[in-house]
């Protein structure tokens, strides 16, 4: 018995480990690479939520500040180590609710170092002789936890569902030094989407996001999922409102009929006058009016209705409420208002206290920028301040 394999029979072997094995190395690239389509949706998602996010950096620094459309693009983690070997300064963003993953915010040291100063009361310069220190990441995480959380309510709206994150953590970061494993829990390649971010005069620089390739197919995934199902309510709405239409002429029509006055049946035997001494006036074919002549045509009658100008029943239009849902609102609880001269401010120090307009327990005001719309409570949650609404100020009355 011949042992011996055929050239044939080795070929066709040879040929079909080499199928099995690009199969596996397509599907494992697969898993690396992002179609033009996913990008598109991310880059969406991180134009939505930089939006915010320099909304709030600007109340934050009192500059103006600037984030352009995002660049999106798929790099493993040694092109960023040789591209980028400056100190970083990152912050490792959680999702615990609604998505599950992290990202990654790197700001450059130079800029970190101007944010933190200008947070500070500075005005920005004279930061490049500084070292870090922990003093500016602690700033930069202060920072970048309200950044973050008014792009987390951002991407709420755009998922349609509740979106929460643990507090974000910074440190400072080196790429080339710093192995991606310690960093994000799968291995494989990062989506990087960097952001060019202008603040007033002092800082032209960028500031990038780090995403596994997972985590962003997952944020992609809800966001094309989001919008079928808005695509599909739609599509709903329109159907039963096409379906209305006919019905709702014909009752409006119906409407309009039994709304027509009709002339009251006189009695059998009976024969109604006018009085003598009141006059008609009718119209003439020339267009001018005389009296003393008979109205033979029926008129229309019907009584007058005025709009209720109770302030209790009025309302508001709510039509088209979402296209503003994303719009940032300043809340404040104030808790008591005193004037002062200008002497008693000047003698103001450590330890005095300014007596307010409130009484203790009294309510506090809800205002909603600078407009009081709630009275409320205050009440501690575990080792922060509260307010619990006790009432909401009539609309009419908040003019």
């Amino acid at each position: 018995m011949n042992d011996m394999l055929s050239q044939a029979e080795i070929d066709a072997l040879l040929s079909g480990d080499t199928e099995s094995g690009d199969l596996q190395n397509d599907q494992d690239a697969g898993k690396d690479v992002l179609t033009p389509e996913e990008i598109d949706a991310l880059g969406e998602i991180g134009n939505i939520s930089m939006g915010t996010s320099a909304t709030t950096l600007h109340s934050l620094l009192g500059q103006k500040v600037s984030i352009t459309t995002p660049t999106v693009e798929v790099v493993s983690w040694e092109d960023m180590a040789k591209q980028y070997e400056n100190l970083y300064v990152a912050t490792k963003v959680e999702y615990v609710k609604g998505l599950h993953g992290s990202n990654l915010m790197l700001l450059k040291e130079r800029d970190t170092k101007i944010i933190a100063d200008l947070m500070m009361g500075g005005d920005g310069s004279g930061v490049d002789e500084q070292e870090i220190s922990d003093l500016h990441i602690s700033a930069i995480s202060e920072a970048m936890n309200q950044m973050i959380g008014s792009a987390a309510t951002s991407m709420s709206s755009v998922f349609n569902k509740r979106i929460d994150i643990s507090p974000p953590k910074a440190y400072s970061l080196r790429l080339d030094s710093e192995s991606r494993d310690s960093v994000f829990e799968d291995s494989g390649n990062v989506v990087k989407v960097s952001f060019k971010m202008v603040v007033g005069e002092i800082i032209d620089s960028e500031i990038m996001q780090l995403i596994p390739i997972d985590f962003a197919k997952e944020m992609v995934a809800n966001l094309l999922k989001t919008n079928a199902e808005e695509e599909e309510a739609l599509r709903k709405q329109l159907s039963q409102e096409q379906h209305k239409e006919p019905q709702q002429a014909l009752s409006e029509e119906e409407e309009y009929k039994g709304a027509q006055y009709q002339m009251p049946q006189q009695p059998q035997g009976q024969q109604y006058q006018q009085p003598q001494h009141q006059a008609y006036m009718h119209q003439s074919g020339s267009g001018s009016f005389s009296g003393g002549g008979k109205v033979h045509e029926s008129v229309n009658v019907q009584p007058a209705s005025f709009e209720n100008f109770n302030e209790d029943f009025i309302s508001f239009e709510r039509k088209n409420i979402s296209l503003i849902m994303d719009v940032p609102l300043e809340v404040t609880v104030e808790l008591g208002r005193t004037k002062k001269y200008i002497r008693e401010i000047l003698e103001l120090g450590p330890g005095s206290i300014i007596e307010l307009d409130k009484l203790a327990g009294d309510p506090v005001d809800i205002l909603v920028n600078g407009k009081v719309i709630a009275k409320g409570e205050v009440v501690v949650i575990d080792e922060n301040f509260g307010v619990r609404i006790t009432d909401i100020i009539n609309p009419s009355k908040r003019i």
